[in-house]
């Protein structure tokens, strides 16, 4: 940790009301402060603090207005049962963060600083943290440039900022598997670029297709790689996995799909259910194949947002295909009852994934 990193704490002087958590949706509710610090060339990374939630002043030449100079994370804090909240491998996304500060030439944050800022925010806001199954309280840092200047290169000043948002579960009626629709006509990301990057410029290149599949029935897209249109790569907001017979496959990480948390995590429970996981290419060929000869036998997806999402129907160049019953399978439903089962600290975490909020 710097040895001068301080956080300065300004407190609401009209703290909100807290939330019905039975009504909480996504995204929608924000506590009532958040966490700044500044960049400058001359400075570094400085003036760490706390201030009531307010809107930013922004100059209309900042850079990231006309550059995307930008980079997010996501992550949750969870109401154990005895009352106390703890973060999920919080430490994995400060990486993450990192290794897109570095290929979006933003500076790099101290990761014990990082990770003081939002133990400190989210003990803060502890009342916030909601408790009924399925409920959390997110968490989103981000970081933009700020330098008012037009033209092309790395901004000489920068924000970082975390702001807290309590959320209901995901899933209000339980499991329910999502119908995919493999995109083989956009483009979201190539080797070589920013696909593996937390950055919104990954997200806006995939709203096109996002839009195409709603208009088709479809809830999310999945995305095939963008030299070939071959080969698997995630799904807009998720990895993938697909549940074969002897062996679980998700596509390795090449540099166009995101790293994600959850998908690790999903990587070493099923490792240690003694699955056999391969990281590896796998064409939509294939997995059509597989369809076909009945070898496919579960398809889900992973991320912070939902942990496990099922899949029971894939579209592929028109051809719809149920996956297994079209319901939640057992692997599905195991992963999920333990992964959320160690975030909301039901199980023993024996990974040692989970961090306590006390700075």
């Amino acid at each position: 940790m710097s040895k001068d990193f301080n956080i300065q704490i300004t407190r609401t002087t009209c703290p909100k009301a807290k939330p019905d958590e039975a009504n909480l949706g996504f995204g929608r509710i924000f506590t009532d402060h958040m966490f700044l610090m500044d960049y400058t060339t001359e400075n570094g990374w400085h003036n760490a603090r706390i201030e009531p939630y307010h809107a930013l002043a922004m100059d209309p030449a900042s850079m990231v207005f006309h550059y995307a100079q930008e980079c997010f994370e996501g992550l949750k804090a969870y109401r154990r049962p005895d009352g106390k909240v703890q973060l999920f491998r919080p430490m994995k996304n400060i990486e993450r963060m990192n290794r897109t500060n570095r290929r979006l030439c933003i500076p790099e944050l101290d990761a014990d600083d990082a990770l003081k800022a939002i133990q400190t925010l989210v003990k803060l806001e502890e009342d916030f943290v909601p408790s009924l199954d399925g409920t959390s309280l997110y968490i989103r840092p981000f970081i933009i440039a700020t330098e008012p200047h037009l033209g092309v290169k790395p901004a000489d000043s920068y924000l970082f900022c975390i702001i807290l948002s309590p959320v209901g579960a995901y899933y209000k009626e339980g499991l329910n598997p999502v119908k995919i629709f493999v995109e083989d006509e956009y483009v979201r990301a190539v080797k070589g670029g920013i696909g593996y990057a937390k950055a919104g410029a990954n997200y806006v290149a995939s709203l096109a297709a996002q839009v195409k599949a709603h208009e088709l029935g479809y809830s999310q897209v999945l995305w095939l790689d963008g030299v070939e249109h071959k080969y698997v790569d995630e799904v807009g907001a998720m990895n993938i996995f697909f549940v074969l017979e002897g062996e679980v496959v998700t596509p390795e990480l090449v540099g166009s799909i995101l790293p994600g948390v959850t998908r690790d995590s999903c990587i070493n429970l099923l490792r240690s259910f003694g699955y056999t996981v391969n990281e590896r290419r796998i064409s939509i060929d294939e997995i059509i194949a597989a369809h076909e000869n009945g070898k496919l036998l579960e398809v889900f997806g992973t991320g912070t947002a939902a942990v496990i999402s099922p899949v029971g129907e894939l579209n592929a160049h028109g051809k719809k295909m149920t996956i297994g019953t079209g319901e939640i399978g057992t692997l599905s439903q195991k992963l999920y009852d333990t992964l959320t089962g160690i975030q909301w600290g039901k199980l023993e975490d024996t990974f040692n994934w989970t961090v306590g909020i006390d700075a």
